[in-house]
């Protein structure tokens, strides 16, 4: 029984590091204090290295990670959300996503070197746009034949023009300007 509650324990540490390393480097870049996140998270700094011995590894963690929620979050906002709504929350924290990943941009094109790893990682955002445009046009409000990948490029145009924090205001513009173009005349 002790055992399976130190399990526990670990998954739990493990999680609050990723997630105080993800708001960390998302604000401060990846030379942030591993110190800080390791005290944000609330445990020390030798289970942040027993974690992720390397500062490479926290990030490469942290990605992964991040990459996984906002994919999980596609049948979850539509379990929640309206089709429509759903697509444009997504969208919005796709484009706050990447506005993070700019934080860990070095560190990233140093781990995540292998070609495979992109597709990979490209391969799970279209199957999380895949399921939201399948259910708007189920419902009637996404236009039908929409590929996923384009409007991931649109989604990826829009974060390279207006993906960093202080201006939202210009990424929420696009992002209503690619709905448009998503969902169907009324």
């Amino acid at each position: 029984m002790p055992d399976r509650a130190l399990r526990a324990d670990a998954r739990n540490n493990r999680e609050r590091l990723l997630t105080a390393a993800a708001e960390t480097f998302g604000r401060e870049g990846t030379q942030a204090s591993l110190k800080a996140i390791a005290r944000e998270a609330g445990v020390g700094i030798g289970t942040l290295y027993r974690r992720f011995p390397t500062r490479e590894a926290l990030v490469e963690a942290v990605y992964r990670n991040e990459v996984g929620r906002l994919c999980a979050a596609a049948p979850e906002l539509l379990e929640q959300l309206p089709p429509a709504d759903a697509l444009r929350a997504w969208m919005e924290r796709f484009v706050d996503f990447m506005a993070a990943k700019q934080g860990m941009a070095d560190v990233l094109r140093a781990v995540l070197l292998s070609e495979e790893d992109r597709l990979h990682t490209r391969d799970l955002l279209r199957s999380a746009i895949a399921t939201l445009l399948d259910a708007g046009t189920a419902a009637g409000v996404v236009r039908r034949g929409l590929a996923p990948n384009d409007v991931l490029m649109g989604l990826g145009g829009i974060t390279m023009i207006a993906g960093e924090e202080d201006q939202r205001a210009p990424a929420t513009q696009l992002i209503d300007l690619l709905l448009h173009g998503v969902r169907t005349p009324n």
